[in-house]
């Protein structure tokens, strides 16, 4: 039976693991390759000086394109390289909008994106690549 974004949504509130970090995000859709999810920023999501942290950009980038990966593949999979480009910062109470797409799936690999925009004006905060090794199924 696929995953789907309630059984994500489930997962992050209850996570006793680092994905806990996320019981705020609220994915909106899951299938074909792609993952979306929302978040208001809050407190907890925030640096020093109040921006959206580089650190949950990433986790966001990590986490968004992996799940969108589940929604093509049943194969387990590791990382492999992340790369996470910060265009313009977010601040406490924005909301922000997580697209996540698998861009090519092969043979051992997968290559995927993640575009993190500001809900209200879709303004492009955060772009993210992501490759994947996909793990052969145990026997």
């Amino acid at each position: 039976m696929p995953i789907t974004a309630a059984d994500i949504n489930k997962m992050f509130r209850t996570a006793k693991y680092f994905d806990g970090v996320l019981n705020k995000v609220n994915v909106t859709a899951l299938a074909n390759g792609k993952c979306t999810a929302e978040l208001t920023l809050e407190e907890e999501h925030t640096n020093i000086m109040g921006g959206l942290h580089g650190g949950l950009s990433a986790t966001l980038v990590d986490c968004i394109s992996s799940y969108a990966l589940v929604s093509k593949t049943s194969l387990p999979h590791v990382s492999v390289h992340i790369n996470t480009e910060y265009i313009k910062g977010a601040k406490l109470g924005d909301q922000i909008e997580i697209f996540g797409n698998t861009v090519k799936m092969g043979k051992s690999l997968a290559f995927l994106e993640v575009l993190i925009k500001d809900k209200n004006t879709g303004a492009l905060l955060v772009k993210g690549s992501h490759t994947k090794f996909l793990l052969a199924p145990k026997e």
